[in-house]
């Protein structure tokens, strides 16, 4: 049993996730050259990436990310798509992102379940949490059938379930305040470091369990 995950930079890996999955995962780094493959393994993990989802001469692995995406909804395979990951699944899967109108959102910022998050496999029980931002591309309309779970004050659409078995984040809950701290080390904005710091056991009382949820949807899909 084993995950495959999607990998866009050097920077943007699996971070907490990487200890709270308990389950092999295959990274796939194709800014290294690393081919995207045709399917996932027993799991799918798409994550973030400073690269605009529609960017396809930029970064010439989106097209082939996207049909996985769309394959593994498709098929069933649990998947998860985060930030960048959560907008290509929204190409893939006929939804519109653009650049957002509210500006970036960026640091230590609060996202609301909404009542359909009650009863969802993953995102139950959260109400309000803090999670990590590093955005400014929004996905602006989810894909048919897709199911809103989550949102926030400056972008609405912040976490969405599509089919039994597939999601989307618009933040970073793999995020630890080291690989924050690498992003706005590169953009300037260090001063929100502290926040994401002092915000850390809340991340991880938030996170940590959906994580080990997504890990059992990954078991019971693979009938361990």
């Amino acid at each position: 049993m084993r995950i495959t995950v999607i990998e866009h930079e050097a920077d943007a890996g699996l971070g907490y996730l990487d200890s709270w999955l308990g389950i092999p995962c295959d990274v796939v780094r194709p800014y290294l050259g690393d081919p995207v493959p045709e399917r996932a393994a027993d799991g799918l993990i798409v994550l973030g990436g400073e690269a605009s989802a529609w960017d396809d001469a930029g970064y010439p692995w989106l097209p082939a990310t996207r049909d996985l995406l769309r394959r593994s909804v498709e098929d069933g395979v649990p998947t998860l798509g985060i930030c960048l990951g959560a907008q290509l699944m929204t190409l893939a899967l006929g939804g519109t992102v653009e650049r957002g109108e509210a500006g970036l959102e960026v640091g230590a910022c609060p996202v609301t379940a909404l009542p359909a998050a009650d009863a969802d496999r993953l995102l139950r029980g959260l109400g309000t949490a803090v999670a990590v931002q590093y955005h400014q591309d929004a996905m602006t309309r989810l894909p048919e059938g897709a199911v809103l779970l989550m949102t926030g004050a400056q972008y609405p659409h912040q976490a969405y379930r599509i089919g039994a078995s597939a999601w989307a984040v618009q933040f970073h809950p793999e995020a630890t305040p080291e690989i924050f701290s690498s992003w706005t080390a590169a953009t300037g904005k260090q001063e929100l470091d502290a926040a994401v710091k002092a915000a850390e056991p809340a991340l991880v009382a938030a996170w940590q369990p959906v994580a080990v949820r997504f890990a059992a949807v990954v078991r019971e899909g693979a009938g361990v």
